[in-house]
């Protein structure tokens, strides 16, 4: 569908310059004419004119924040190094590049059409991506390797367009967790940032809440400093004066062993209705950390119940006691996804007032060469919307694991999917089909072949042949498709896994409608 929007313009629908402006106001003063009033000025049709698309710009998470060193070696919070990569796809585009967000020579470039690039950056960087006739369709995403340390886990993202308002639903500020706030100016003004932190009890009265960011720059917002003590947060960072992305990094330890770092991104705006993709569970107790939850919190004054379903393999899965949960204004809850079978599930939320969304999974890890408590690992699963198109990369380093839902309740969601490669080709176009309230997932190396992709049909990997992006059109529909990447690292000491969401489509055309404005002549 379109995206439309009306523009009031003069009498002979041209733009107007300050001086202009100006020198009209004075003639029509100095002689003495009356300007028409608004409520009695009769309406004019518009004229709609097309917009064409401009460059899509996206901007990705830097390199893991790292704790500071103890200076003794046994003890050492980052004993390896991080793995960071990043990894940018375009199904179409005028050609693109990939460079450094305060400024400088692009890194990496994409070539016009279906394209690639895969680079090890130093500090935050920005993909652009030129249009043809119509918006460049293009993805990104970072991803952060630990295997050993505090900040052990894999920490992925999506990178994300720039925005002047987002809710970052997860992490902590208690005892044993680390949250850190990062805020990037997006645009080329300075943006001026505001802060909202949410806990079990309500809104936080925090210690500093303003903070101006210049542009192509960067602020870290200690959580921990200005609302501690906080189990569970949620997150709302509005911007005026210039766009804006943000992120949170979230890492938790239990004395010296690991409890997971990962990448807290921003959802789906708050909403009736909310939808979070790619909960990959193990099987686990309700009471088990290993268990995972789904975070919810009615961001109103008056309170509301949450209804929840979650969609599996096998169809809709009660998870016992919440069906219904009850939410007070401003408190953030966990409810538990102990006692489901292991699988991947996709958490439908519908409240009577809006509310923000996101999941939690974990993995068992192994005991450490310091503490003989085994780790764990964490992810932070978004809300998203059904039926979006849009593209995810796969981070460099990972297995990517494709999870769509058919979020309904009759007949089955399709969709086109294009598997894209590392070297840029289209390596595969194939029609996906998920019955009504189930959910598929497919490892994305063995989506290259032929027919239409269904659940628990499992294609083979060709041997050589790495996919490193999806792209997936859900076809419209009461019943459609909601989806995200899944990625992991099988180590000997336990899974590392992380979750991203895809990078959506602009809109395929954009207009305006013009029309005259009827304050502007003479009667």
């Amino acid at each position: 569908m379109s995206a439309r929007r009306t523009v009031w313009l003069g009498r002979t629908v041209r733009t107007v310059s300050g001086l202009g402006v100006v020198a009209l106001v004075a003639a029509v003063v100095a002689a003495g004419v009356r300007l028409p009033d608004q409520d009695t000025a009769a309406p004019l049709d518009g004229t709609v004119v097309d917009v064409p698309p401009g460059t899509v710009t996206l901007t990705c998470p830097g390199p893991l924040i790292l704790p500071d060193s103890t200076g003794d070696k046994a003890f050492d919070p980052t004993p390896v190094a991080p793995i960071f990569s990043l990894v940018a796809a375009a199904a179409s585009s005028a050609g693109g590049s990939v460079a450094p967000a305060a400024g400088g020579d692009a890194v990496a470039t994409l070539a016009p059409g279906s394209s690639a690039a895969r680079v090890t950056p130093t500090a935050p960087l920005v993909v652009r991506a030129e249009p043809t006739e119509v918006a460049a369709r293009v993805a990104a995403s970072v991803g952060s390797v630990v295997t050993a340390g505090d900040l052990r886990g894999l920490s992925a993202a999506s990178c994300q367009r720039p925005t002047t308002d987002a809710w970052l639903v997860g992490g902590a500020t208690d005892l044993s967790s680390t949250a850190q706030l990062v805020i990037a100016a997006a645009g080329s003004t300075p943006a001026e940032v505001t802060v909202a932190v949410y806990g079990p009890s309500g809104k936080v009265d925090l210690s500093a809440s303003h903070y101006l960011v210049a542009p192509g720059a960067q602020r870290v917002v200690v959580l921990g400093a200005v609302a501690p003590e906080q189990r569970r947060v949620a997150v709302r960072v509005t911007a005026t004066g210039g766009a804006i992305t943000t992120y949170l990094q979230d890492s938790a330890l239990d004395g010296f062993t690991p409890l997971g770092t990962d990448l807290v991104v921003p959802g789906s705006a708050p909403a009736k209705h909310q939808v979070v993709p790619g909960l990959s569970v193990v099987a686990a107790d309700v009471d088990s950390p290993l268990a995972g939850a789904l975070r919810l919190m009615v961001t109103g004054k008056k309170a509301t119940t949450a209804h929840v379903q979650l969609l599996g393999p096998d169809g809709v899965q009660d998870l016992p006691g919440a069906q219904e949960i009850e939410l007070a204004p401003g408190e953030v809850t966990d409810v538990p996804l102990g006692g489901l079978p292991a699988g991947a599930y996709t958490a439908v939320i519908d409240a009577d007032r809006a509310v923000v969304a996101s999941g939690l999974v974990a993995r068992a890890g192994a005991a450490t060469s310091v503490d003989p408590a085994p780790s764990r690992e964490r992810a932070w699963v978004p809300s998203t919307t059904a039926g979006v198109s849009g593209i995810v990369t796969v981070p460099g380093g990972t297995r990517g694991v494709l999870v769509a839902t058919a979020v309904g309740e009759a007949g089955s969601a399709t969709g086109t999917l294009r598997a894209i490669g590392s070297d840029g080709r289209v390596l595969a176009e194939r029609q996906v089909s998920v019955p009504a309230g189930t959910t598929g997932s497919w490892v994305a190396d063995t989506l290259v072949g032929t027919g239409t992709v269904v659940p628990g049909k499992q294609g083979t990997a060709t041997p050589g042949v790495t996919v490193a992006a999806l792209e997936l059109v859900p076809d419209d529909g009461p019943t459609t498709l909601a989806w995200a990447l899944v990625a992991d690292v099988a180590r000997p000491d336990g899974t590392l896994v992380s979750v991203l969401s895809p990078v959506p489509a602009d809109p395929a055309s954009a207009a305006v409608t013009v029309r005259q404005d009827p304050r502007v002549g003479t009667r």
